[in-house]
């Protein structure tokens, strides 16, 4: 299922079963001579088509294709059998059968529009020079109450993914499943998700069904000395996964991705042993009291990040075994989030002065705005609109104003809030929901104006930062000092 026709979102045995089923239907159109060879092969391409479809999995984009091809089966083969049996092979009139086959056809046509709109994702392939390595980990703060449950024993405890560049692995190694460990884990996040948004969890199947182009536990890189470290924080009810395309091209590019599941928050957390923590956050409909939600739960996540740098700090060091032992850099370290992951990194990088840089992701700053930051920050929103939250800009031009380093606020035109996540690769192209930047922009504009920030921040390249921004949007550039942003065209 992760070979998929380009364009289509289909499988090659899922277009055979299209192209077989639509076959059926033309042959009643054909001349005489040839209608017996093309029902009986499209018929028997189809059948067998669907009995392995069944046996691996169907998605429900191509049911109308197969009941499609089963409403013109009889119709096909009735002739023929009427002439093995010495019946005259009697046809519906051309004015009858049209408007069967015409029916026939316009089911058939909803599977690849609905494969279209709702696909199995197709990462992009890293640009960058390493292979890319993931691998999980999940820590618990033994200093941390959790303050989600009623036990005052319970500690709080996170749930990580590490990308990482690594050694190219053996020709047709395994890819890693997308969103989660396991198809069966990957479900379970998937339905959660689509749950929390108000869908039927088979609209979304795509998904757990997808894997992307790093592998698991392979090899770290052997070249490249130490590498700078950078956490995400995903959206509210988001997950560690749902940023990957993104993760992947940093990893590509030297960098080592962690990103967190917050239990409780995140949709749904499968720990190790199996168990399932689905999230007990959610709206009430008093702004006030959700500003307030809002702000106790990003204080929780931005209490998250401080202490996976701390592991990875300690994983740096050998007090926690593991492969990338003595390869992180913990000295180069950015936070990043998404939404309101966004509003937990600007958070942890006030409370913590280990965070050499800051990327806020379409987040809304939630929580105290002191005190101010002192990292280079770059916030990336999609376009004001009448909708928008008219606190929002107001917030975030505080924010980045009081910072004593350069704040870049890059606006991408086309983008909505789910641009800045793995969104566009598998839900459909609405504007309104993805953005028009189209499956493959949003990940790379994204990935482009991060990658330069990061080589900025962390690396100390020299180049026109801001230059490369704008290139990719309207930027604002937010200099300590400054009263107002200087805008770059």
């Amino acid at each position: 299922m992760t070979d998929i026709v380009t364009g289509l979102y289909m499988s090659p045995l899922e277009l055979l079963a299209l192209l077989s089923a639509v076959a059926l239907v033309v042959a009643r159109w054909l001349p005489p001579a040839a209608r017996p060879r093309v029902t009986i092969a499209a018929g028997a391409v189809l059948v067998v088509s669907a009995t392995v479809l069944s046996a691996t999995g169907i998605r429900w984009q191509l049911l109308p294709v197969l009941a499609g091809g089963a409403l013109a089966l009889p119709f096909a083969l009735s002739p023929l059998l009427r002439r093995r049996g010495s019946r005259p092979a009697r046809r519906a009139r051309w004015w009858l059968a049209l408007p069967g086959s015409a029916a026939c056809v316009g089911l058939m046509a909803t599977g690849p529009a609905a494969a279209w709109s709702f696909p199995v994702p197709v990462f992009p392939e890293p640009s960058g020079r390493y292979a890319v390595g993931t691998r999980m980990v999940q820590w618990t703060d033994a200093h941390r109450p959790e303050t989600f449950t009623a036990d005052p024993g319970d500690r709080r405890g996170v749930v990580v993914q590490l990308w990482y560049p690594a050694q190219k692995s053996p020709a047709g190694a395994q890819r890693a499943q997308y969103l989660g460990r396991t198809e069966h884990e990957a479900r379970i996040v998937s339905d959660a998700l689509a749950r929390q948004a108000g869908l039927p969890g088979f609209l979304v199947d795509g998904a757990p069904r997808a894997r992307t182009r790093a592998v698991f536990d392979a090899a770290v890189a052997g070249r490249g000395g130490r590498f700078p470290v950078v956490l995400f924080s995903p959206g509210s009810g988001g997950v560690r996964t749902q940023n990957t395309a993104w993760a992947e091209e940093l990893a590509s590019h030297g960098y080592v991705v962690a990103a967190l599941d917050h239990p409780y928050d995140s949709a749904a957390v499968v720990l190790t042993g199996g168990r399932v923590i689905h999230t007990k956050t959610a709206s009430t409909g008093d702004r006030d009291k959700d500003n307030r939600l809002a702000a106790d739960w990003t204080a929780v996540r931005a209490a998250d990040l401080s202490f996976v740098l701390t592991q990875l700090d300690r994983l740096h060091r050998g007090e926690i075994a593991g492969p990338l032992t003595g390869r992180l850099d913990t000295s180069r370290a950015a936070v990043t989030g998404h939404s309101m992951g966004g509003a937990a990194a600007l958070q942890a990088a006030r409370q913590d002065g280990r965070f050499d840089a800051v990327i806020d992701l379409d987040g809304y700053p939630h929580g105290p705005a002191s005190p101010a930051l002192r990292q280079p920050t770059l916030a990336l929103t999609q376009a004001v609109t009448p909708a928008t939250d008219p606190h929002y800009t107001p917030r975030l031009t505080e924010v980045l104003e009081r910072n004593t380093a350069t704040s870049y606020r890059l606006t991408v035109p086309g983008a909505a809030h789910l641009t800045f996540m793995d969104g566009p690769l598998y839900l459909p192209p609405v504007p309104s929901v993805v953005g028009s930047l189209g499956r493959t922009g949003s990940p790379r504009v994204v990935a482009a104006t991060t990658l330069a920030f990061l080589d900025t921040a962390l690396r100390h390249k020299a180049g026109d930062l801001a230059g490369v921004l704008s290139a990719y949007g309207d930027l604002s550039v937010h200099r300590p000092g400054d009263s107002t942003a200087v805008p770059r065209a």
